[in-house]
């Protein structure tokens, strides 16, 4: 997965020095919502919120802030998010994978398939990319003090399918079955993780020269500015040359 670790390395840092930081907290704080009306306000016996607050404290998300979202959502009535996703391709043929969480399915649809019609893409029907991503959970975890040796033999017992240790981050890879299974164990280890989350990992990459991969990047820019996207993934190959471009 070393080439997929390569956009691991990106997102992590845009998640550090993104000027649009607020875009960040608003996709969390959506998590967060989610979380609570699906089950609790305790994050002791609600998982999912739990991973939420643990990603909101990787990107410094404040506490007030974190806290108003949980009572809003605790409240009778307000938002319902609903989680849907889009796939297509963009007019090089990459595959583009968009996840969204959106309280109004029509306006999410509408400015998905406005942004893939301007940069001349194609959107396909949801199950039309089932046979090129793979969802996996991955874990971004801080060196710190950990051993490399010995932090990733215990991952790996405990299901890691890979993990490579990059600029003093961990990056931990494991099958979709085995997310909570690993996000418990390193509960246990009581390990500081900077974020866990499931993300769609291609099976086969495309390579591609650097102007296409210029107007790849821009197609993805343009759909992660809607405030509905929460994440978006390719197959495009990260060459030394396109990172260096990136």
């Amino acid at each position: 997965m070393s080439g997929h670790n390569k956009w691991s390395k990106i997102k992590r840092k845009k998640g550090v020095e993104d000027s649009r930081r607020s875009k960040v907290f608003t996709r969390i704080i959506k998590e967060i919502s989610v979380a609570v009306k699906e089950g609790t306000s305790d994050p002791d016996t609600n998982p999912r919120l739990r991973l939420a607050l643990n990603n909101a404290k990787g990107v410094n998300l404040p506490k007030d802030t974190i806290q108003r979202a949980i009572n809003k959502a605790s409240e009778t009535g307000g938002a319902n998010y609903h989680e849907t996703t889009y796939e297509g391709y963009s007019n090089n043929g990459i595959a583009i994978f968009v996840e969204c969480m959106t309280d109004n399915i029509n306006r999410t649809v509408s400015n998905i398939r406005m942004i893939f019609s301007k940069y001349n893409g194609t959107l396909g029907t949801n199950g039309s990319l089932a046979f090129i991503f793979d969802r996996k959970g991955v874990f971004t975890v801080p060196q710190g003090t950990l051993k490399e040796d010995d932090f990733e033999m215990e991952v790996i017992d405990a299901g890691a399918e890979d993990v490579h240790l990059d600029d003093g981050v961990f990056t931990i890879y494991t099958s979709l079955e085995g997310f909570g299974r690993m996000n418990k164990r390193l509960e246990e280890m009581k390990v500081e993780v900077e974020n866990a989350e499931l993300q769609r990992i291609p099976k086969t990459t495309a390579t591609v020269d650097i102007d296409t991969a210029r107007r790849v990047f821009k197609m993805i820019e343009a759909i992660e500015e809607d405030d509905d996207v929460q994440a978006v993934y390719h197959n495009m190959e990260l060459t030394e040359e396109i990172m260096a471009e990136i």
